[in-house]
């Protein structure tokens, strides 16, 4: 018979931004606990609400699974003497099993034919074992910071009120964190029944919901905030910003959830509505609306919020949460009319205060070094220096505005408003703006031009310098110079820039030089960023065999890179790419035999066989075909034109002898071999193909 195990911690108010993580972790460590132990169950389903986490398992086997247990004594050489007799060997074993020598069989294994005995072992009840499992479930649950309360020495994310452990209708005996298992269950501070007791763990979630006023499924309530708060939105022309973050932390912050519909005064959207959504979302937890005419977006008057009570009157608690965001958006109306006073670039010399790194200086320092590097970038990539150099000396001025100060996420926003205020030039406004791009993972890259010359240039002042001073990231990464490194990478490749690391980084570490201790800083940060780059094509699902195959160029231009890979897998799936990959691996491991001296270049008169006399013409024509390909960089077609020549390397591979006594025939054939390596390698090394 199987039955339905509940258990449900009542805590104290539980971190809302960890609160799905919690509970998912719980049930999985449950499981492993359970799968461990041989407890056969069905399914395992996770509740979690502000104040409470609970598993749930339906149909738990009543105990564990019984096991056949095999022993393996010493080999029968061992166990018997000449005459046959059981030796001390044999009879301290069964003595010690508690068998007798009838009982047990005999085994061939690699070490020879063994003694053994099969034990059939009971499963112990569910009821024993199932505190146990529990506490090493909970003992598992990682987080960055746990309590104590009271006067135990017990350790949790938060004090511990009640525990119910139940196996079906019977109560599971036991203790954790000092609490008893009992039935005693809370349901909500302010509806329904205060604390009550539940029979059943089949009861469970919903006596908790009708009874306690309390949603314990999580992805219910999700549901319903989402639900309701589209419809709310629809009702008054608009649209929820129902990001999914935030979503989750509302969730995880009621228990009972009930969408209601708020506005403020139309005069605080003459504030950018990038802070008004700020204060809105992160202060208040409210989901800002938009309207949507012609593709684009515009901030209404409107809120929503979700309230963890249902009120007798409704319109209080909307007045009520009306009046805290009116006073939230009035603090932003006077940040922003008090910075509109002063420009821009009037703040610059005020940078010199704001310390960037102890070791580099201030953001005034910065903010000089990243506007020329700003402009030597523009150069490049052919956009106006004059404007580059522009925005980077605006780029850090809203660090000390008042709305920045307050707000920090928000930089660079406010700075194109302020730039936009300001009159200066759209794309300079814009550049401020997409300077931190991408922000995070999936994130856009910074628009073409004058942006991605701005934000290049701002993430390599960062990465050199860093670098320059001997602090690489070990693990932790406090200056996410990772994404730093990959936010420049995509700028570079989705731009389609013919841009060198090894020139822009030398250029940001000149810029730097006067800063910088470690010697080789440049050749750290390529290498930084090129593993930056393989790990973003692995994960984006390239073939770990054609990243190696093309990282064996060694190629600094990353667009280059991007042309290449993508050729290599469109030619990995040619079916001759397999065996050209072979054929080039052999030619690779003869040539590595080889330790003579090639000749500097083909005898043509010391060509003998038909096999490699067309080998050569082949491998010539081929080198001239693909050259203009090449310079193109028409990866794709240069592999192509490389494939055809599968059959005459196989045909010179099995029919010519490479290692004869003319030592000058030997030196020309493995010349050939050389210049066909050569020919290989001008897109990627092909050999690696074939792992």
């Amino acid at each position: 018979m199987k039955k339905n195990f509940l258990f449900e911690l009542g805590t104290e108010e539980l971190p809302p931004t960890t609160l799905r993580l919690l509970a998912e972790t719980l049930a999985k460590n449950f499981e492993k606990e359970m799968k461990a132990a041989d407890l056969k169950y069905k399914s395992v389903k996770w509740y979690a609400t502000p104040r409470r986490l609970a598993v749930k398992v339906i149909s738990l086997a009543e105990a564990q699974t019984d096991k056949i247990v095999i022993k393996q004594g010493p080999t029968v050489s061992v166990a018997f003497d000449i005459h046959g007799k059981a030796t001390k060997a044999a009879l301290g074993w069964i003595k010690d099993h508690g068998i007798s020598l009838e009982q047990t069989e005999r085994l061939m294994t690699k070490k020879g034919e063994r003694l053994l005995f099969k034990q059939k072992v009971k499963g112990k009840p569910t009821q024993e074992i199932i505190v146990n499992l529990v506490k090493k479930a909970l003992a598992n649950l990682t987080t960055k910071k746990s309590m104590r309360w009271g006067n135990s020495n017990i350790q949790f994310i938060r004090p511990i009120k009640t525990l119910i452990m139940l196996l079906n209708d019977e109560i599971v005996e036991g203790e954790i964190f000092g609490i008893k298992s009992n039935r005693i269950i809370h349901g909500h501070r302010f509806m329904g029944e205060k604390e009550f007791i539940i029979e059943s763990a089949d009861e469970y979630p919903e006596i908790l919901e009708k009874r306690g006023r309390v949603i314990a499924d999580y992805e219910a309530r999700k549901k319903i905030i989402i639900s309701d708060s589209k419809k709310a939105a629809t009702k008054i022309g608009g649209i929820a910003d129902l990001e999914d973050q935030l979503v989750e932390e509302v969730t995880s912050l009621v228990e009972w959830p009930v969408v209601l519909t708020a506005q403020f005064e139309e005069k605080f959207l003459q504030v950018p509505s990038e802070a008004l959504v700020y204060t809105m979302k992160t202060n208040q937890k409210y989901f800002p609306v938009y309207s949507k005419k012609n593709g684009e977006k515009k901030l209404l008057p409107h809120f929503i919020f979700v309230s963890n009570i249902e009120s007798r009157d409704p319109l209080r608690v909307i007045e009520g949460n009306e009046k805290v965001v009116r006073s939230r958006l009035t603090d932003a109306e006077f940040f922003f009319k008090t910075d509109c006073k002063r420009t821009l670039i009037d703040r610059l010399p005020y940078l010199e205060k704001i310390i960037f790194q102890k070791q580099l200086g201030s953001i005034k320092d910065k903010t000089n070094r990243i506007t020329k590097l700003s402009a030597h970038i523009a150069q490049k990539i052919g956009v106006s220096i004059t404007k580059s150099k522009r925005a980077g000396l605006l780029a850090k001025c809203d660090l000390i505005t008042s709305m920045v100060t307050e707000f920090p996420e928000i930089q660079g926003i406010m700075g194109m408003h302020y730039a936009r205020q300001n009159s200066e030039d759209k794309q300079v406004a814009l550049a401020l703006y997409e300077q931190y791009m991408p922000r995070f993972s999936g994130d856009r890259i910074p628009s073409p031009g004058i942006s991605s010359a701005l934000a290049m240039s701002d993430k390599l002042d960062t990465i050199v310098g860093i670098f320059g001073i001997g602090q690489k990231p070990q693990g932790s990464d406090p200056f996410a110079l990772r994404r730093l490194s990959l936010g420049v990478l995509r700028t570079i490749i989705e731009n389609g820039y013919n841009l060198d690391l090894v020139e822009l980084i030398a250029k940001a570490t000149e810029l730097l030089r006067d800063k910088i201790t470690n010697n080789n800083v440049e050749t750290d940060v390529i290498k930084f960023m090129l593993d930056r780059l393989h790990v973003w094509y692995k994960n984006s699902g390239f073939n770990i065999n054609i990243i190696r195959s093309v990282s064996a160029c060694h190629l600094t231009k990353p667009t280059d890179f991007d042309q290449r890979i993508k050729a290599m897998t469109n030619f990995s799936k040619l079916e001759t790419a397999k065996s050209l990959a072979t054929a080039n691996k052999r030619v690779n491991n003869i040539l590595a035999k080889f330790n003579g001296d090639l000749l500097e270049e083909l005898d043509q008169s010391l060509l003998e066989e038909d096999a490699e006399k067309t080998l050569a013409e082949r491998v010539a024509a081929t080198k001239k075909a693909i050259e203009p390909e090449l310079q193109l960089g028409n990866y794709q077609q240069a592999l192509k034109t490389v494939a055809n020549l599968n059959e005459p390397v196989n045909t010179f591979l099995n029919d010519v002898t490479i290692m004869v006594n003319n030592d000058m025939l030997k030196r020309n054939r493995f010349t050939l071999l050389s210049n066909l390596r050569n020919l290989f390698l001008t897109v990627a090394d092909i050999s690696l193909l074939d792992k």
